[in-house]
């Protein structure tokens, strides 16, 4: 049997339901689905997805991020059974790709029971919109609703979605708002209007990209904050600002040591001038890249990749 989950704080959703607020992504854990960024460059995985996420649920996390494009939910399964936690401890979350958002709600519900299937269970406490595809985004949204009715889904939310994907929604006349978007945050893209606009509407937000990729390790900034607090690292303080700002931390790693660093971020608060310098860490040209990586992922997958078809140009970038 794995041990206890960590112990750390948790958010509601709209309904109440708690959501917790660390968990651990499962994206390029033991497989890198063939058009992720830089995929032709990486190396093939050394552990396999199942002998990653059983260790990850061995140090305690209790949410495991999943999605069709990771292309490993079967071996998360796996890795649930093999570690012992009852179902009714874990919060899985899933999110459906692009390709079969344009194929339309049929091939959404196909694919939902395939997740099922794959990770051993019969509902998900969290299905995700993974980007709003051109035209369809609304329709797949809607579909989620009615697997939600079903049973299937306690509850939808969406990702990658900008301030006016969201608008788009509503304008369509859906009430069943999403409990949740997931994007990318860090002080790196600290999107601050976007973040407050949403958490107005009561949709909490999933950071992924929490710790850069592991990208930012050095930046000077980083490592004079980490030096305030005695036995923390910058990993650390990126999950700590996350904590603090009351985001849904989700980092990602294939080692277990990793994986326990990660999660040692309630423990310690980070000071209100840190978290201000923290803050500023947000620069013109990472938005700017930010716009560039979406109008890309939009359509990403898709019959329209490699173009602008349907593509909002004008989306609030901060």
């Amino acid at each position: 049997m794995s041990s206890s989950a960590i112990e750390g704080p948790s958010l509601s959703l709209r309904d109440g339901t708690v959501h917790p607020a660390i968990g651990f992504g499962t994206y390029k854990v033991g497989f890198v689905p063939a058009s992720a960024t830089a995929a032709a460059t990486e190396s093939a995985p050394q552990r396999s997805a199942r002998e990653c996420v059983k260790d990850a649920l061995d140090v305690g996390y209790r949410l495991l991020e999943c999605a069709e494009f990771y292309g490993n939910e079967e071996q998360v399964g796996l890795a649930i059974q093999d570690a012992g936690v009852n179902r009714k401890d874990l919060f899985l979350v899933s999110k459906v790709w692009t390709t079969t958002i344009e194929k339309g709600p049929d091939a959404v519900a196909a694919q939902l029971e395939k997740t099922l299937r794959d990770l051993q269970t019969d509902y998900l406490d969290l299905y995700l919109i993974h980007w709003p595809v051109p035209q369809h985004h609304v329709e797949a949204y809607k579909k989620l609703i009615e697997l939600k009715a079903a049973g299937k889904i306690k509850n939808v939310g969406v990702s990658n979605y900008a301030w006016e994907d969201y608008l788009e929604l509503k304008e369509a006349g859906i009430t069943d708002l999403p409990a949740v978007n997931q994007i990318e945050i860090n002080p790196f893209l600290y999107r601050k209007k976007t973040i407050q606009k949403f958490q107005e509407e009561g949709v909490v937000m999933q950071s992924y990209r929490s710790l850069r990729d592991g990208k930012q390790m050095e930046n000077h900034v980083l490592l004079d904050v980490a030096s305030h607090y005695p036995n923390k690292t910058v990993a650390q303080i990126l999950g700590r600002w996350c904590i603090q700002k009351g985001f849904v931390y989700i980092p990602k790693s294939v080692k277990k040591s990793r994986m326990i660093e990660n999660a040692q971020v309630f423990d310690f608060v980070l000071s209100e001038q840190d978290m201000t310098r923290l803050d500023a860490l947000t620069t013109t040209d990472n938005l700017n890249a930010f716009q560039d990586l979406y109008r890309k992922c939009v359509n990403r997958d898709t019959s329209k990749d490699g173009t602008m078809e349907g593509v909002k140009m004008d989306i609030t970038l901060d």
